[in-house]
């Protein structure tokens, strides 16, 4: 019954020949710090799933963001170990990516024909950056406050500029609750979105080109 079903599909969509392309394509004879990229995407994965159950409770106003945090840490049913999860799974994820790219670099898998590889990988870290500077405020509370008021000044350092910039992204002269309402739906609508399709773009570029195998003494 399921070879049926399966010749059913694979004669409509060519389910056999994508689960090929992805999966059982020749991969080089490569070590341990392969598995980096592969170890970001899981971990992403992780931070979208624990992100959306945390979005179930959190309250994003000045009023009700810091009390939200708190009933969530220990008031729901393993609300302490989500957002545990999400708090250090955003670290990691920094350090993760961070890691892929010196690999990356140190083996030169940057070169001709994966220029366009690099650069989506570069955006992606930024991405990621932005994801913990955007998460940091959420919690609200004095050292999320103080922090995001130094991170953005730092901002509107630039001249003519600069303090175009600030406003743009506090939202207002001074953090208030738009900046927390703006960071908030940067970091749940806009960062997301850029994400996934910057992970698939990714994706279909590693799959197309391969990934590079580890250089020999002659190269």
């Amino acid at each position: 019954m399921s070879t049926r079903v399966g010749n059913w599909l694979d004669e409509r969509i060519g389910w056999r020949g994508i689960w090929q392309t992805i999966f059982l394509r020749k991969i080089p004879k490569v070590n341990w710090s392969f598995t980096l990229g592969s170890a970001s995407l899981f971990v992403a994965s992780i931070q979208v799933f624990t992100g959306i159950l945390l979005t179930l409770y959190y309250v994003p106003t000045p009023d009700h963001a810091y009390d939200s945090v708190q009933y969530i840490t220990t008031q729901i049913a393993g609300g302490w170990f989500i957002r545990g999860i999400h708090h250090w799974g955003a670290s990691a994820m920094v350090v993760l990516v961070f890691l892929h790219m010196l690999r990356v670099i140190f083996y030169g898998a940057y070169k001709f024909p994966r220029e366009v590889t690099w650069l989506t990988g570069v955006v992606l870290l930024i991405v990621v950056i932005g994801f913990g500077f955007t998460g940091y405020l959420l919690p609200w509370d004095q050292k999320a406050f103080w922090a995001t008021t130094v991170g953005t000044r730092i901002a509107g350092t630039p001249p003519l500029i600069g303090d175009w910039i600030l406003i743009v992204v506090r939202g207002s002269e001074e953090l208030s609750a738009i900046t927390l309402a703006r960071f908030y739906g940067v970091h749940v609508w806009v960062l997301p979105t850029a994400l996934i399709i910057l992970i698939l773009i990714h994706l279909y570029l590693v799959i197309r080109l391969g990934i590079s195998a580890i250089p020999s003494r002659e190269e």
